[in-house]
């Protein structure tokens, strides 16, 4: 491993003799290394009461500018003498003699101090001077060239046009060119030379393949997965937040918006349901429900979590060493952690259970549900407004219409029951002028009612009970209880005729309007104390329902005998006691519901009757009309699916704020042993001055970090997305920006390009089309013996750099290749091809992997299920998605071939490719070849390696035409099924040969 410190020199620019020293590039870093770890900003670790990390302590105590002899810090690092030699030999730290003369010479000029450059905003830099002025496509190559002409390099050859659109492809979408694409590229270099690189960018810009590309960085910064974690890991969806970033990049959202509604979207004004719903992103923390576990102890670890993400994420800054002290080397203090923190801490979140959707939660649907949801609004306000002027052209036909069917009703055989006498054992009974019984009084948990009635029938053979509502009951109900529902646990009725004794009447069947799930309207009359009927329909009640009870036997000499129903209502469920309630008779031998309050209406004279009854009338007057009819069916039906898919929706974990909660520093970390010190929000003091003007909330810390002046933000996103177009950012460390991170390989461009970013409104896609217009981008990849030797990590980009692409892009290009790719955007995850039992071994049994089928297996990586504990087996080269990451692991494991040489997913795809091959391609062998081999790596193979191919195609023929059932096992592999109609021994042999394709080195690199 080459040392730090080397590796500075390295990036550093030649100084003469008589260059100034530079506090902030090299007197800092040297303090840093060998200093800080005794005499730095962590007190609980300093020594001697010496400070050399601010200016006032190091020169009150050991520095005298512009003199080094007698300097006491001059004077120990040359000093021979093991009590007197800093650093200490037990230290094993050891300054080189080209760093004590650098702080010697530093003292002698006088000891100029600084800050680390990060800290310091960005300066604008002019664009440097270079001597082939012709090389440069934008100001990026200005800088790399300045600085390799410095070097005494020359850049490499631009690369063929190809290799730029297969390399440009792969950045910027994740997939390869497709042949098509190829040759329209080249023909277009022909013909529009000035502007065929920039018109394929554009057209790369615009594909929703973008998004899907550029979110799988983000999702592992933002720990994304699609479990909990820990012990039990339970299934979440928070997938809805991974396409609202797809959504988000796509549109290119300027980065700046994109930073504060996902900090704090849930605080702007009048946020919209996207804006909570991009929140999500400080929730994608681990849940740990473990037995045991402390809630108050889980609530302290998630609000680290977040606390330490935007760290991360927007500053670079490796503020979870500030836990438990202060900052070892910057200066970042215990007290400006927990100011951090403190803007997280509001959080109604207790940390309680395991719950993958712990509230503050949303329901949100998919962007086609909702615009469907929005088709269903409008064709219901169109419905209302026919059905508004179907009314009002029907009222002439009213008078007519109330004469026939006062006819019809008198004929239903319902007759409203007139109740003389009606009592409850808890609340009031009012009787009312329709008939009906209203409670009113004292709210009861439990209650029965009695209703006393003369009768006015010779035979009953049925009784109606309808539950009404009224303006006394919440919200449109039938009962008094928030909801509006009751359980009526029994109906009973006696019947007591003159001279007679009660005699108890039983009822042989019952049936109701609506029937809530488990609470029959049957149970009213079983004779169980614990069952009864209700109506709730999982939403607020808001029309009135109607049961109907049919006699076991017909009373017959009914009239003029005195009539009791007792209503019990003692279910589990308190105060579910009906409200209002109406009691009907009739003899007809199987009765149907009826007609209500119908007859009444009908024979009230037109003046007197109430709002209800005129409502009442036009309801049904309507319900007669075909037309009519048909619209308020259409009207039910388009409400109906919006409840169903509504139902559907998944709840997702957002940001909210809660009841505000003291925040204390913690003795290192512990939940549990605050100290005496109480802080309040706020940023910390090293870095830029919070705005003025912005709320101390979540919504004034992500306005504070996209603020101009902010040293941090701009560099660090800048330095992520070069991290991501050549391998490695300016600045190598990328989620470490501070004292101890490397300093960056070309900090003007760095700071250029910051400015940039921030002067065109936080613009995304602009940058990465700079980017990969720039000639340093175009630059071939080819290196030289002399070249990797001068410069084996490419930080001077005298090339472009060439790396193994990452195993979910590999997959995906296997996939696209074979034409099996699927690329619907969105939705719930998906579970592709893995070898049974890796989830069963990680969760001692308790998940089981239950594989997808059809086109689910041939969905983008990006909507791969990912459970935290245990990953996809297929991306081994990813992050683990348990904490913040942002340092991209490139590794050549040979784990890789025996992934993509024997997986299932890969085979198949080989054998897809194949397919396609054989019925694309020409019907000679040559032509077949080639055009594998241009699927695959965007050109045509060379003469030797059409040979080769061409030599393996044929003993691989020959094998498998000497063992044809190798060959139906090969095409069985998987779930795409192999076209008869193709000979299966040519199938077989262009599976393999594909297989071997898709493995070239060539092809998993980007060149």
């Amino acid at each position: 491993m080459v040392p730090r410190i080397v590796l500075i020199a390295i990036l550093l620019l030649p100084l003469s003799a008589k260059a100034a020293v530079d506090f902030s590039r090299d007197v800092l870093p040297i303090l840093s290394d060998t200093c800080f770890t005794c005499h730095g900003p962590d007190g609980n670790a300093r020594k001697a009461k010496l400070r050399l990390d601010r200016e006032q302590d190091a020169k009150a105590e050991v520095i005298v500018p512009g003199k080094s002899e007698v300097s006491e810090l001059i004077a120990r690092i040359f000093s021979d003498d093991p009590d007197e030699q800093m650093p200490p030999p037990d230290s094993k730290l050891k300054l080189t003699a080209a760093q004590k003369a650098t702080l010697k010479a530093w003292v002698d000029a006088g000891a100029k101090w600084g800050k680390h450059w990060a800290y310091e905003p960005p300066r604008q830099p002019a664009l440097p001077q270079v001597k082939n002025a012709k090389w440069p496509r934008n100001g990026i190559d200005n800088f790399i060239l300045a600085r390799l002409e410095r070097e005494k390099l020359k850049p490499s050859a631009e690369a063929n046009k190809i290799t730029w659109l297969r390399r440009v492809s792969l950045d910027l979408t994740g997939l390869p060119p497709t042949p098509k694409e190829v040759d329209a590229f080249l023909k277009s270099t022909i013909e529009n030379p000035k502007s065929a690189f920039e018109i394929v960018v554009d057209r790369l810009l615009a594909s929703p393949r973008y998004g899907e590309r550029m979110a799988w960085d983000w999702l592992e910064a933002a720990r994304y997965a699609d479990s909990n974690g820990y012990q039990g890991d339970r299934e979440r969806t928070m997938w809805p937040w991974r396409d609202w970033v797809v959504r988000a990049l796509n549109t290119n959202q300027r980065y700046d918006e994109f930073t504060v509604e996902q900090i704090a979207g849930d605080l702007l004004p009048n946020a919209t349901e996207q804006q909570v719903l991009a929140t999500g992103f400080n929730r994608n923390h681990m849940i740990n429900g473990e037995g045991g576990r402390i809630a108050a102890e889980n609530r302290v670890e998630y609000v680290f979590d977040q606390t330490e993400t935007v760290g991360t994420v927007w500053m670079g800054l490796t503020f979870n060493c500030c836990r438990c002290h202060d900052h070892k080397f910057d200066p970042l203090t215990q007290r400006d952690y927990y100011s951090l923190f403190s803007f997280f801490n509001n959080s109604p979140v207790s940390g309680g259970g395991g719950d993958p959707a712990t509230a503050p939660n949303i329901s949100v649907g998919t962007p086609a549900q909702q615009k469907e949801i929005l088709g269903l609004d409008q064709t219901i306000i169109a419905l209302g407004k026919e059905i508004e002027q179907r009314k009002a052209g029907m009222q002439s036909k009213q008078p007519e219409w109330e004469q026939q069917k006062l006819k019809e009703v008198m004929k239903s055989g319902w007759q409203v029951l007139n109740p003389e006498k009606v009592k409850a054992a808890k609340q009031t009974l009012e009787l009312l002028e329709d008939h009906s019984v209203l409670a009113k009084g004292v709210f009861p948990n439990h209650d029965e009612y009695t209703v006393e009635i003369v009768s006015a029938r010779d035979t009953l053979s049925g009784i109606r009970l309808e539950a009404l509502q009224h303006a006394s009951l919440p919200a449109g109900g039938l009962s008094r209880v928030k909801g509006g529902n009751f359980v009526l646990t029994d109906f009973a009725m006696t019947i007591q005729r003159k001279g007679g004794k009660p005699e108890p009447v039983k009822f042989a069947k019952a049936k109701a309007t609506y029937n809530q799930g488990g609470l029959d309207v049957a149970q009213a009359i079983d004779n169980k104390p614990g069952s009864g009927w209700g109506v709730w329909p999982s939403k607020q009640v808001t029309q009135p329902q109607t049961a109907v009870f049919t006699l076991a036997e017909p009373l017959a000499k009914a009239k003029g005998a005195r009539l009791v129903f007792r209503l019990k209502f003692n279910h589990a469920a308190k105060q579910h006691v009906m409200g209002r309630l109406r009691l009907s008779a009739t003899d007809i031998k199987d009765p149907d519901f009826g007609t209500g309050g119908l007859l009444q209406a009908l024979n009230t004279e037109a003046p007197k009757r109430t709002k209800a009854m005129r409502e009442l009338l036009s309801r049904e007057m309507l319900k007669e009309d075909s037309a009519s009819a048909k619209l308020e069916s259409d009207r039910a039906a388009a409400q109906k699916r919006i409840g169903a898919i509504r139902k559907g929706f998944p709840k997702v974990m957002v940001m909210g704020e809660g009841k505000p909660r003291q925040t204390k520093v913690l003795t290192r970390g512990a939940y549990n042993n605050p100290t005496d010190v109480v802080v309040n929000s706020n940023t910390p003091e090293s870095l830029s001055p919070f705005p003025k003007g912005s709320p101390k909330n979540r919504l004034g810390l992500a306005a504070w970090l996209v603020n101009d002046q902010h040293p941090l933000t701009a560099r660090v996103t800048v330095n992520r997305i070069w991290q991501q177009f050549f391998g490695t950012g300016f600045v190598k460390t990328t989620d470490n920006f501070g004292v101890q991170s490397e300093r960056p390989s070309h900090p003007a461009l760095l700071d250029w390009l910051a400015l940039e970013f921030i002067k065109s409104n936080w613009d995304v896609k602009l940058l990465h089309k700079r980017i990969v217009l720039s000639a340093t981008y175009r630059q071939s990849s080819r290196i030289t013996p002399a070249l990797h030797e001068r410069d084996p990590e490419n930080r001077l980009l005298a090339r472009m750099t060439r790396q193994r692409l990452p195993s979910w892009m590999i997959r995906d290009q296997a996939l696209f290749v074979s034409g099996l790719l699927v690329e619907k955007q969105g939705g719930p995850p998906v579970k592709p091809y893995q070898p049974g039992g890796v989830w069963a071994e990680a969760t001692f049994g308790k998940k089981r992997y239950s594989q997808d089928k059809g086109e689910a297996l041939y969905r983008r990586s990006l909507y791969t299920f990912w459970r935290r504990i245990v990953g996809p087996t297929m991306f081994f080269d990813e992050s683990k998605r348990q904490t913040c990451e942002v340092r991209r692991a490139l590794t050549n494991t040979p784990l890789h071939a025996l992934v993509t040489l024997n997986d299932i997913a890969y085979v198949e795809a080989a054998r897809a490719m194949a397919q396609r091959v054989l019925k694309e391609g020409d019907a000679d062998d040559e032509a077949r070849v080639s055009h594998a081999f241009r699927l695959a790596t965007s050109r045509e193979p060379k003469l030797s390696e059409r040979v080769i191919l061409l030599q393996r195609l044929n003993h691989l023929r020959a094998t498998y035409a000497k063992d044809p059932k190798a060959a139906q096992a090969l095409l069985a592999i998987g779930e795409f099924k192999h076209d008869e109609k193709l000979n299966a021994t040519d199938h077989a042999a262009y599976s393999v040969l594909c297989n071997l394709i898709l493995n070239l080195d060539e092809v998993i690199t980007r060149e």
